[in-house]
């Protein structure tokens, strides 16, 4: 059985809509939806992710106020748990087509300026190199985010993208060269990130569980793990412009700070 959670702020009429609509796409498979609706505050949130934890399965939400969206994506992302805004993208791209505010949004924080706008593209920009995506647009990143599986490259990369800052990231994956446009952007701009051996096997086998697989295989064996960090360390250490960021224990904002802190002045926005 797998399942599918639906928040939002009102009835969840249309988040069920649109996932009923692409499971159409899906033939035999057994899939449970979940709705829950009037989401209005954080300890709503917290008693719909409670109750995904006991039953982990793929989260959509549709919520109109940022800050309750923002809230979504950081507490799944601590509970090793997936999500899917749904209607945030639309909004700031209609917003961007129309050249307005969306008219009912609360807790808009901001107005629609060059800033408002910067910090939108620069989103667009980091969800399409996701993960190693689109190589040949790593020379227009602000910041290029370099690790092993699960060292939180795209969570880093999203915060930093809702700061403005249009942010790439690249795998480093045991057998595989990375890709060559890697050697050709401005060095200093590159970010390793390195992580305790232990603390990502557990990571891992929290993400394994989650997805009701076997935490036992390579992905989160010590010795594989290890092999991984090694072979990450000895790429950090051949490229001795990039930043090399420990993000053991730190939390996404803090492992931001720490970045931004020690790049400051040599980050410059197209």
């Amino acid at each position: 059985m797998n399942h599918v959670y639906l928040l939002s702020d009102a009835t969840g009429e249309t988040v069920e809509r649109v996932a009923r609509a692409a499971l159409t796409q899906f033939k035999d498979v057994d899939v449970r939806l979940h709705r829950v609706g009037q989401i209005r505050n954080r300890e709503d949130i917290v008693k719909a992710l409670d109750e995904v934890s006991r039953e982990p399965g793929i989260i959509f939400f549709t919520l109109v106020n940022t800050e309750l969206a923002q809230f979504v994506r950081t507490e799944t992302e601590a509970r090793q748990l997936e999500a899917v805004d749904l209607i945030t993208p639309l909004l700031f791209k209609l917003a961007e087509f129309l050249e307005m505010r969306p008219q009912k949004l609360p807790g808009l924080q901001y107005e629609m300026n060059s800033e408002y706008y910067r910090r939108m593209e620069a989103v667009d920009f980091t969800v399409k190199q996701d993960d190693g995506q689109e190589p040949r647009n790593l020379h227009k990143a602000d910041i290029v985010l370099v690790g092993v599986s699960r060292s939180s490259k795209t969570p880093l990369s999203m915060y930093l993208a809702h700061k403005g800052y249009k942010v790439a990231n690249v795998p480093l994956i045991q057998g595989l060269v990375p890709p060559a446009e890697l050697e050709q952007v401005e060095q200093e701009r590159v970010v390793g990130l390195i992580i305790e051996t232990q603390r990502l096997v557990d990571i891992r086998s929290a993400r394994l569980r989650n997805l009701r697989q076997s935490p036992r295989g390579s992905y989160a064996d010590y010795r594989q793990v290890e092999e991984e960090l090694a072979l990450c360390r000895r790429y950090y250490r051949a490229h001795p412009e990039w930043l090399v960021i420990d993000v053991t224990n730190k939390s996404v904002e803090e492992s931001a700070a720490e970045i931004l802190s020690r790049l400051h002045g040599e980050i410059r926005h197209d």
